[in-house]
């Protein structure tokens, strides 16, 4: 496998459960990507893509995206050193504009910190499937409007291009639905979707979705022989 995505899904009501406020279930949730990650780079993943922050969150409360923004003002500030130091490169992928001008600044620097990094973690922040359809389609009618729009020259305008196809996508908390994420690129990905909250999502966890994703045969539309 070369890319794993997650929907990172039941931070607030892991936060419920343990009689705790939903940041706190956020800082939890932080606290399970770190572990993910490592978890990544023992199983020779290259590519780790995150849902972190919806087109559709902006509607949560105020204080709840206060405080999500909050949180990743620090992680980006925090980890800095560390990524660096694991060879980690950092990626924000999604309407970034939305995005204050203080947290566009700090995402910029650590990108460019982190960018001779081996293993990529893309962060997907104001981030909807639709919208990068969207937004793709807009940034390549603009150039080259009079052009035969095909399927390579499509993805050439996408979020992030040089960034392979999710192999599989786990989706935690038990919903089972794709919320948006990633559909033009998860066109063939296999899907992994797990009862387990997001914070609560170990090496035990991991390692069932890594062997379920081991006995899938990928035929990527075709049939085998």
């Amino acid at each position: 496998m070369e890319h794993l995505a997650i929907i990172m899904d039941g931070n607030g009501r892991w936060a419920k459960a343990h009689n705790k406020l939903r940041i706190d279930g956020h800082r939890a949730g932080a606290e399970a990507l770190d572990r993910v990650m490592h978890y990544c780079r023992e199983a020779g993943i290259k590519y780790l893509t995150v849902y972190a922050f919806s087109t559709e969150n902006w509607k949560r409360s105020k204080a709840e995206v206060t405080g999500l923004m909050s949180l990743l003002s620090r992680y980006i500030r925090s980890k800095k050193d560390e990524l660096i130091a694991n060879s980690v490169r950092f990626r924000a992928v999604g309407r970034l504009a939305d995005l204050s001008a203080k947290i566009r600044k700090e995402i910029a620097g650590l990108e460019e910190a982190t960018k001779d990094g081996e293993f990529t973690l893309a962060v997907a922040l104001s981030y909807g499937g639709r919208a990068e359809i969207v937004d793709a389609a807009n940034a390549w009618r603009r150039a080259d409007p009079d052009g035969e729009l095909t399927e390579e020259a499509f993805r050439a305008y996408l979020y992030a291009p040089d960034i392979p196809d999710p192999d599989l996508i786990i989706r935690t908390s038990g919903e089972l639905r794709t919320s948006n994420f990633l559909l033009w690129e998860s066109a063939y990905s296999e899907y992994y979707f797990t009862d387990v909250f997001w914070p609560d999502f170990g090496k035990e966890e991991f390692d069932k979705a890594m062997m379920a994703y081991a006995k899938r045969e990928r035929r990527m539309g075709g049939r085998l022989k």
